[in-house]
């Protein structure tokens, strides 16, 4: 009897330890996020900002008569571009007029007496046409037209308070016309005014080559940030934020297999890669650029090719 007691006991204790062994073999394994890396590169990265501006005309000369005459001929419209020397106006007096084509004719000496032709003293373009009927008498000091200088062509820029820093006198920047075509300028006056709505002070910029565009024409102007030599670069898909765009963070490689939040603080970016001013991260650090979004603050990952 004492037999079958210790037979059923020697059972129950193998089976115990057979069930045991089980269960451990059964313990899930952790999944692991595929990813790839990257790491970190020293360098820079010019970082352009963009802001708004208008064309402006700095300078116009209003065309006058000079003296009082009949308009015989109009040669320019409104909007042309003129050139410096350009006949403008042909005016006749009214003591020509009186004279007739015959005496006139007959007479060589009196061939120019009366004629009056008015010159475009400077390059620009036709902005007011005030008189343009011929036929017309005008008096001494009629204004006939007025031109926009071309020379003396200027952008207003709206520059927010906070980057005013990177619009100096002096400061290059890149002009970019609704057509995409580009010109090079240069940061030449601040004024003084404020736009209290949107808190932006108006700079000028000149182009350094002669345009011939309209007044008030709404332009891009590309502003450098300058940087550092030697500051930490990565992949822009490294770096990750918050819905607010306030707080941003890598995934850094401790090991093979696993990966942890560090929080860091970007500088110039564009739109393939990103400044990281601090922390300090090694040469051979391991930073996610594939798969890190959405992982936890420590994960468990594996890198593939």
């Amino acid at each position: 009897m004492n037999k079958n007691y210790i037979y059923i006991f020697c059972i129950s204790v193998v089976l115990s330890a057979c069930g045991g062994s089980q269960k451990i073999e059964e313990q899930p394994l952790i999944p692991k996020s595929p990813v790839q890396v990257t790491t970190i590169r020293i360098g820079s990265i010019d970082d352009n900002l963009t802001l708004s501006a208008t064309s402006i005309y700095l300078k116009r000369n209003v065309i006058t008569s000079e003296i009082p005459a009949f308009i015989t001929k109009v040669n320019i419209h409104l909007g042309d571009k003129v050139l410096k020397g350009q006949v403008l106006y042909e005016l006749q007096t009214k003591e020509r007029k009186a004279l007739g084509k015959q005496v006139i004719s007959a007479d060589t000496a009196l061939a120019n007496f009366g004629n009056i032709k008015i010159y475009s003293p400077a390059s620009g373009i036709i902005s007011t046409f005030d008189k343009q009927q011929t036929g017309d008498y005008v008096l001494e000091g009629t204004q006939l037209c007025t031109i926009a200088e071309s020379n003396d062509l200027a952008f207003q820029i709206n520059v927010p308070y906070e980057f005013i820093q990177f619009t100096k006198v002096g400061d290059p920047c890149m002009i970019t016309l609704p057509d995409n075509s580009t010109h090079k300028a240069t940061i030449t006056t601040p004024l003084t005014a404020m736009n209290t709505l949107a808190q932006t002070q108006t700079i000028l910029a000149k182009c350094h080559e002669v345009l011939f565009l309209p007044e008030n024409l709404i332009v891009k102007v590309l502003v450098t940030k300058p940087s550092s030599i030697n500051k930490q670069v990565i992949a822009k898909q490294c770096v990750l934020s918050d819905e607010m765009m306030q707080e941003f963070w890598v995934m850094k490689l401790m090991n093979d297999s696993t990966a942890v939040r560090v929080p860091v603080v970007i500088g110039n970016k564009n739109d393939k890669e990103v400044e990281i001013n601090s922390p300090q991260f090694g040469v051979n650090d391991r930073i996610i650029t594939n798969g890190n979004y959405g992982l936890a603050d420590t994960a468990f990952v594996k890198i593939t090719k």
